[in-house]
């Protein structure tokens, strides 16, 4: 099954999600165990495989996402070189990084025994353990020694760069700035 996530490069990155399969019911035994998503940017395309076995409730979180083109729009607005790089939760609105309303969070599986390394697909969250919702973020650097932690949770793996991680290199690069962003909450300081 592909799915298609578009994210056009901005300052940092936004994005813009289309499925590129039908909407069909497809009986929970008779599910695909891997799903591949294709991210596009201005940068390149980035293909990602998500991992339904062993994080089904992050995989159906974020397709749910995608489908919904929730993403559309989104911008990559945590970039750290040597780190990782995050989006899924804010978009531009008047050229300010402003937050999207979420879903309500998931299940944490941060210890589903997937790792946190280079290239993976991870959801980020709050010091809350469940409190994941659509923000992502691609491991650049292998962080599985904090990220997988068992005294904090982890933070859960749900996916793979399969192809483009040139592409992600190039958006871990991109030189950043501090700039307001509103967020749901009220005006915030990036």
């Amino acid at each position: 099954m592909k799915h298609l996530l578009f994210i056009p490069f901005l300052f940092i990155a936004a994005c813009q999600a289309e499925k590129t399969t039908p909407k069909e019911e497809v009986p929970a035994q008779d599910a695909p165990k891997i799903v591949s998503v294709i991210m596009k940017t201005s940068k390149g395309d980035v293909t990602i495989e998500l991992d339904a076995v062993k994080a089904p409730i992050s995989t159906k979180n974020f397709l749910t996402y995608v489908d919904d083109k929730f993403y559309d729009g989104t911008i990559f607005h945590r970039v750290m070189d040597g780190f990782m790089i995050q989006g899924g939760g804010f978009a531009l609105e008047e050229g300010i990084p402003t937050e999207k309303k979420n879903n309500d969070p998931i299940k944490n599986e941060g210890q589903n025994g997937l790792s946190n390394t280079v290239g993976t697909l991870a959801m980020a969250r709050t010091n809350d353990l469940n409190s994941a919702t659509s923000q992502f973020f691609i491991n650049v650097n292998d962080n599985s020694g904090s990220l997988d932690h068992p005294s904090n949770g982890g933070y859960a793996v749900f996916g793979k760069v399969t192809a483009g991680m040139e592409v992600v290199n190039e958006i871990k690069g991109v030189r950043t700035s501090t700039k307001y962003m509103n967020s749901i909450t009220g005006a915030i300081k990036a």
